[in-house]
């Protein structure tokens, strides 16, 4: 029965070992693209697949980025505007700097302008699906990689995708007034 469970076992490490080639290869005779982040050309800002057969060159949708901080720190887009044909791939970068003195943690939440093309807005890979804990003074540079369905409406000229920067309250470390103010009211005062 053990010699049984353990045949199994490597069975199943095996496969799991053989998955990723296995993946790649089925996606590549069936013409999928596989993304990675080493698909990003040469200045390391923005990329687009050559060979992507679905992409609709007859339409241009321009698609704007906006960042808002609810916080002390700078977050801006590497580019305020890009022109793009349904179904092309893009990737835009974000600049992030914590600017405080503390270390914090935080989230981006995007919104969608018009609410039509939300459905429509496929994020393959975005700083917003998780939290990002930084330390003072650190700068970071996030992707943003999407691809606009070719079955966007036709009035649907212009996207503004907006990212709101949330601090993540209780994740991060407080700050020294608020540090040392516990510390001054537990001292006794001097005689």
């Amino acid at each position: 029965m053990l010699a049984k469970l353990a045949v199994v076992a490597g069975l199943m490490f095996c496969f799991g070992y053989a998955l990723v080639p296995v993946y790649r290869t089925i996606c590549t005779a069936l013409g999928i693209n596989v993304l990675s982040l080493s698909e990003l050309d040469e200045s390391g800002t923005s990329r687009t697949l050559e060979a992507n057969t679905q992409v609709d060159t007859s339409r241009t949708i321009s698609v704007e980025f906006d960042a808002n901080a609810r916080g002390v720190w700078a977050f801006t887009p590497e580019k305020h505007s890009v022109q793009v044909h349904p179904g092309e791939l893009t990737t835009v970068m974000y600049d992030f700097t914590n600017i405080q003195q503390r270390t914090m943690a935080a989230q981006a939440i995007p919104s969608y302008a018009p609410m039509q093309a939300m459905p429509y807005f496929k994020k393959v890979e975005c700083f917003c699906f998780r939290e990002y804990t930084m330390k003072p003074g650190e700068s970071k540079r996030w992707p943003v990689v999407f691809v606009i369905d070719p079955k966007l409406p036709k009035d649907v000229k212009t996207i503004t995708l907006s990212y709101t920067f949330f601090e993540v309250p209780g994740k991060g470390t407080p700050d020294a007034a608020a540090a040392q103010a516990p510390e001054a009211a537990t001292k006794e005062p001097r005689s």
